[in-house]
């Protein structure tokens, strides 16, 4: 299986802790002697992984760029589903997805997988073609949550959306101009979220392909939020629900 690199202490340390079989070497600042580097090496060696010190100019350039915090790793990467079929066919019980569509940069996917995982979402789904990977800068703002939540990407997301349906997912997208709001909404059931890019929302076809549309209300200036914010808000107001119909 292919390998990727992922860097900072969250991203690192939760691999530590959640797959440690996965992890091929760890590379540490050898400038850092701070406890919190130490009590990461010292994990490291408890499992007997492969431990490099390394200069801080040699670090940045594994890590393509200085924003690692001293610490990287090489991981094996998890394999992800490949269907929908791959990735519902086995799950029982009310169902909690989360569909992205146009969302491309690293950071709203680490943060959308980091709420998704929170949520108790049991997958993110995104079409192939305007969609960002699980690259090192999502995995470390996800904060261990690319590791534990299933990340599914389509060639055609309209029909990934009807066979969706087909496991009895209500469809739910947001859209500002819609007429009802989320909590008017029965989000209770198996329920998919849709949720577009800020700016420029979901594309015409995904919305065709929606059970029904709903806005987030807004009761100040701003016009739209970010879309983990957005993804953070449907999916507990899914759990919201279901606390209150329980």
């Amino acid at each position: 299986m292919a390998s990727i690199l992922i860097y900072g202490f969250h991203a690192v340390n939760a691999r530590l802790r959640q797959n440690p079989a996965s992890v091929e070497e760890v590379f540490v600042d050898a400038a850092r002697q701070d406890p919190r580097a130490r009590d990461l090496v010292e994990s490291a060696k408890q499992l007997g992984l492969r431990i490099l010190q390394v200069d801080s100019k040699r670090l940045d350039g594994i890590a393509g760029g200085p924003r690692h915090q001293g610490v990287a790793a090489r991981v094996t990467m998890a394999q992800q589903p490949r269907h929908v079929d791959d990735l519902l066919g086995d799950l029982q019980g009310d169902l909690l997805l989360l569909i992205l569509d146009g969302v491309q940069d690293p950071h709203n996917l680490g943060a959308c997988l980091r709420v998704a995982d929170a949520m108790g979402a049991n997958a993110v789904i995104a079409p192939k073609d305007r969609a960002v990977g699980l690259t090192p800068t999502v995995a470390k703002v996800a904060c261990g949550a690319a590791d534990t939540v299933p990340y599914l990407t389509v060639t055609n997301l309209a029909r990934a959306m009807r066979e969706i349906k087909e496991y009895g997912v209500f469809i739910i997208g947001t859209d500002g101009e819609a007429e009802s709001e989320i909590a008017q909404t029965d989000a209770s059931g198996s329920v998919a979220w849709v949720l577009g890019a800020e700016g420029t929302g979901i594309r015409r076809l995904t919305r065709e392909h929606c059970d029904t549309l709903v806005k987030i209300p807004m009761y100040g200036t701003v016009e739209s939020l970010n879309v983990s914010v957005s993804a953070g808000i449907c999916l507990y107001e899914t759990r919201r629900q279901r606390g209150a119909h329980a």
